[in-house]
């Protein structure tokens, strides 16, 4: 029994049904100000990271999954201090997860162990996908983390297990 139709399919739960409606309820609260806010030159705004996001999952899913020409020009994300909206840079981002959706729907077992040059790397197309899972995720809690230091609210995203005893 194959693994990869379960794998795919948590990869596109975790990334479009988890990390994706939470990340867009922590931007939409935010004030244009706030998405570019930097707390010191070391660190990144979300407008960055929304960027650096975009950059990411084009690069790594949808350029190596279609062997597409790497374009992306990874250090303006990081050095940009101020740009597009909110709404454009989650448009932007939407849109490429919904091309994200499409491509993980049609990976094969195949496709997952073949190899890939991605960013200077040589990885597997399981390594691609599960490094997109993770570093999304990564990003996702530096969000909520930024909107919960600017904000001064409790997001609610696990209201569910209050009661539980699930929470500590």
């Amino acid at each position: 029994m194959s693994v990869t139709p379960e794998f795919l399919e948590f990869s596109r739960h975790k990334l479009l049904e988890e990390y994706w409606p939470r990340l867009t309820t922590c931007v939409e609260s935010l004030t244009e100000k706030q998405v570019w806010w930097r707390p010191n030159d070391a660190s990144n705004s979300v407008g960055n990271l929304l960027l650096h996001l975009h950059g990411n999952v084009s690069q790594w899913l949808l350029g190596s999954f279609s062997r597409t020409e790497d374009v992306r020009d990874r250090q303006s994300e990081f050095a940009a201090r101020e740009g597009a909206s909110a709404d454009v840079l989650l448009q932007q981002l939407g849109q490429t997860l919904d091309k994200v959706s499409a491509v993980l729907a049609r990976l094969t077992e195949a496709d997952l162990a073949a190899t890939y040059q991605i960013q200077g790397y040589t990885v597997t197309g399981l390594h691609a996908v599960y490094h997109v899972v993770e570093h999304f995720g990564y990003h996702y809690g530096q969000i909520a983390y930024i909107t919960k230091l600017v904000r001064g609210d409790d997001l609610g995203f696990y209201r569910e297990l209050e009661g539980t005893g699930r929470i500590e």
